[in-house]
This record gives C-alpha cells, structure tokens and sequence, in this order.
C-alpha cells in the first residue's frame, strides 16, 4: 500500500516508521507529510507529540481524531518549501491538503512553519492556512471556511466567523490575551 502521504512509497517504509515511533522525520517536509497520513489513519496522538510546545497547549485531541475519523483524505501536495532540511533547524512547507468531509470536497491550503527542538526532533510551530472547495484555487471571491460541528475551536482550526484564517489568528486573538 503506498502511503497516503503521496510519496509513492509503501507506507511501510515511508510515514508508518515515524508514525510508530520508530524513526525521527529528517526533514520539514517529512515531518509535514508524517502529520498528513497520521490524521488519514486518525493517530491524534502523533499530531499531539509533534506539536511545539506553544502551539499545543489547546490542541483538541477529541475534536482532531473526530474530524479526521469523519473525513476523507485524498491527497497531500507539497507545493514549495523553504529550509527544513537535515541541517537546517527551522523550515517552512506550503502545503494543499484535499479532503472530503460532509459530502463537501476541501482544499486546506497552509503555509506551514516548523522548526527543530533541542533533540533534533521537527515539530510544527504554526500555520498560515485557509480551506476552499476543491478546485477553487485561491481566489479569494471562491473561499468557503469550513465551520466545524464541535463546540471547542482548536487553535490551528480554521475559525468559525468564516475569515478563512487559523482560529488563533483571528478569533483567537482576543480569546487568549
């Protein structure tokens, strides 16, 4: 089975050995494309242990595995990245992630900041994102926010009024000083 990351690997041998603790992601974008199929398996425990630690104090695991257990993954493109090599400590991936959820076809779009910690390990720092229907490209006209069911917004959800930013770069804001 290739991995859902897109690599064209076998997950075996590409995103599972992270995943399962067994090897550290080397690069930005490894660490990206690990994050990816851990939601497409719904291993919120991984998204949670490769967060920063100021970007993990209201992650919402019980939101993040419902949301990712009621979507549909098809497919991750990395469209560019900056730094976030082996030798590297910080690095940035823009990312789309396509996905359907309520029979609604998305594009999570982000540009997405990750750096490395005292251990070497990459971990995801913060992201610039919106989500559209699939297809719609980035105009701005087109953008539809997808408006999460749950009761409790997590940080890099996007944010319920609908601007198309991460909920802790608009609502957020306010909600945390």
């Amino acid at each position: 089975m290739n991995c859902p990351c897109g690599s064209q690997l076998p997950f075996s041998e590409c995103c599972q050995p992270l995943l399962d603790g067994r090897a550290k992601a080397k690069t930005a974008e490894a660490l990206m494309r690990s994050r990816y199929s851990a939601y497409t398996h719904a291993n919120i425990d991984y998204i949670r242990d490769t967060l920063a630690p100021e970007s993990s104090h209201d992650f919402d695991a019980a939101a993040a595995k419902k949301w990712a257990i009621s979507s549909q993954w098809k497919g991750l493109k990395i469209l560019s990245t900056k730094d976030g090599g082996e030798n590297d400590d910080t690095g940035t991936v823009e990312f789309v992630a396509t996905f359907t959820t309520n029979g609604q076809a998305l594009d999570h779009h982000e540009i997405a900041e990750f750096r490395k910690n005292k251990n070497g390990q990459w971990l995801f720092v913060n992201g610039d994102a919106h989500t559209h229907k699939e297809g719609e490209g980035h105009s701005h006209e087109k953008r539809v926010t997808q408006v999460r069911a749950e009761p409790k917004v997590g940080r890099n959800d996007p944010c319920p009024c609908g601007s198309g930013k991460k909920y802790k770069k608009c609502c957020g804001v306010s909600a945390s000083a």
